[in-house]
């Protein structure tokens, strides 16, 4: 025969079981619910802060593009294939383009080879030697040879 004590003692573990996951399951709900809210947030903070990021780095471009342009040091690409075309293309020796350039024939041969690249000041005057056609090349060599 079950003793009296033991099973009111299972019954009243078991009605405060109850009472207890009444109260507790709406703040389990809050709890998953403010969870959620704040991984939602999150990935909302994250997205702004890329944006701000872009926008950051655009305004400095233009900012920067703005400078670049007065003082002639923007940024130029550079390819060896193509210094070696428009160097054909003027018809040039490579010690003539290296002085148009203001280096030596040997510097212009190891960049078109690949086997050095040239430093920013020399690609700026790349990028102007660029914009030079036939006839001005050749007028600014006798300039330099003068």
């Amino acid at each position: 025969m079950p003793n009296i004590a033991s099973v009111l003692k299972g019954e009243i573990a078991r009605i405060a079981r109850r009472e207890i996951k009444v109260e507790t399951e709406p703040l389990k709900k809050a709890s998953a619910q403010y969870r959620a809210t704040i991984a939602a947030l999150k990935r909302q903070v994250l997205v702004l802060e890329k944006n701000v990021a872009k926008l950051t780095k655009a305004g400095g471009k233009q900012r920067r593009a703005g400078v670049a342009e007065t003082n002639a040091t923007r940024r130029v690409r550079y390819s060896a294939k193509r210094l070696a075309a428009h160097r054909a293309k003027l018809g040039l020796s490579a010690e003539a383009y290296g002085a148009l350039v203001g280096v030596s024939g040997q510097s212009i041969y190891h960049w078109e080879a690949e086997k050095s690249r040239p430093r920013a000041s020399q690609l700026q005057a790349i990028a102007a030697v660029r914009r030079l056609g036939k006839r001005e090349a050749a007028a600014r060599l006798e300039e330099l040879s003068a």
